[in-house]
């Protein structure tokens, strides 16, 4: 049967807002970092350090949705998309080591805490609060299919909340006198972020390790091979991230006869598509049952499942591609 490959690539180029995300918010380290460093805020130089690792983060980001769009060659056949995988690990990496020194240093605070010009640290703050929304807005619609956008949205979005306990924390301290609020407040915005960054950091190592993607369930895409007309069982079933758009599954189909034509798999291919968002597509059609092959079951104690008959030849087997 003739192999049929499909690879949809539609994904809009997000390099503008990159560019102005990263245009705006090296604009604004410079002024915050100056008027912290002059009105003696912990908590405005910690926003100024954090928009600075997000910059880094936006670069990283953007880099690698541009090498994601390399041609595939002779020694990396799926050419480069991986690198959006590995931009998202390290922007959520990069985000909990900068809130780990921003912590660090608002805890070396609280034992002396140091008079801050609180109507300076308020404005500033507040210029961040637009800034950083803006920009967070730029990845608003791309944030949900892609990880690697995501990364870039919660990094700008975590930079407009720690703008506005900034704001926050200069008001109570203009209000009260309270200096240790800047020191408390930096805390609590830390704790914030971190909690946000975890789904991220978690999501982006499933996929560096090749797990399902969030929000497929490999037990509903099974079923549905296993409905498809002529399918006596299912297995050697994977599906993971080629990149943080793309998924990629192959599966082996038992069937009593070879389908006639490329409808079949066309078809299923395109059930597949439809229903869970996979685009890249191999499945080995075998006549028969067989044994000793993979599957999803976990091994009953004492029989461990035996993988040494996966993936040899078998006569009746026919490697058929949708």
């Amino acid at each position: 049967m003739s192999g049929h490959h499909h690879h949809s690539h539609s994904t809009p180029s997000p390099g503008r807002a990159f560019a102005i995300g990263v245009a705006l918010n090296v604009g604004f380290v410079a002024v915050e970092a100056t008027f912290g460093i002059l009105s003696n805020s912990l908590a405005l130089l910690a926003d100024a350090g954090h928009n600075l690792s997000d910059v880094l983060g936006l670069l990283l980001a953007w880099g690698a949705t541009l090498l994601a769009r390399r041609r595939p060659d002779t020694k990396r056949t799926y050419g480069l998309r991986s690198s959006s995988i590995l931009a998202a690990l390290f922007n959520a990496l990069f985000l909990l080591v900068a809130v780990g020194g921003i912590a660090w240093e608002a805890i070396q605070r609280l034992g002396e805490p140091a008079p801050v010009a609180s109507t300076t640290v308020m404005l500033v703050a507040g210029v961040g609060i637009v800034i950083n929304t803006a920009t967070a807005l730029l990845f608003w619609k791309g944030r949900e299919h892609d990880a690697n956008i995501r990364g870039a949205f919660l990094h700008m979005a975590a930079d407009a909340g720690v703008s506005l306990g900034v704001v926050l924390a200069g008001a109570l301290i203009h209000f009260t006198g309270w200096a240790w609020m800047d020191p408390v407040v930096t805390l609590a915005i830390a704790a914030l972020i971190v909690l946000g960054t975890w789904g991220l950091l978690k999501e982006a190592v499933d996929l560096a390790l090749h797990a399902v993607p969030r929000g497929i369930n490999l037990e509903a895409v099974e079923a549905r091979l296993a409905q498809a007309p002529g399918v006596t069982r299912v297995h050697d079933l994977h599906v993971w991230g080629m990149s943080t758009t793309e998924t990629a599954l192959t599966a082996h189909l038992v069937m009593p006869r070879t389908p006639d034509g490329d409808g079949f798999l066309a078809g299923l291919k395109a059930q597949l598509h439809d229903e869970f968002g996979i685009e890249h597509v191999t499945l080995q059609v075998e006549q028969g049952a067989l044994t000793n092959c993979c599957s999803l079951q976990e091994p009953t104690q004492g029989h461990p499942i035996d993988h040494a008959g996966c993936g040899g030849h078998h006569p009746s087997r026919r490697d058929t591609y949708a």
